[in-house]
């Protein structure tokens, strides 16, 4: 599913047309990318919860040269799945 299909599936359940069915997802999209640039946690109850954790600095190898290369510090954003959308995920081997 890509960000045009969210936006039909609102316009099929709502009074919205494909432009304004759009222009909700994309501003849903665009405060969630606000409030992790802002380092905020972004919670939504039933789906998940997003947030910006720090990678830790370490080394790893660069196959082509066959050497060691130092990866620096960064941060990245990690989901953590809500109930209600545990409970409707396939099980391993379902």
């Amino acid at each position: 599913m890509i960000k045009n299909d969210i936006a039909l599936e609102i316009e099929k359940k709502s009074e919205f047309n494909g432009a304004k069915s759009l222009a909700i997802v994309e501003n849903i999209l665009k405060a969630l990318k606000d409030a992790l640039a802002l380092q905020d946690k972004v919670e939504i109850r039933g789906f998940g919860s997003f947030k910006v954790v720090a990678k830790k600095t370490g080394y790893g190898r660069d196959i082509r040269r066959k050497k060691q290369i130092h990866i620096t510090q960064g941060k990245r954003i990690k989901f953590r799945c809500g109930q209600e959308l545990k409970s409707i995920a396939p099980k391993p081997g379902d």
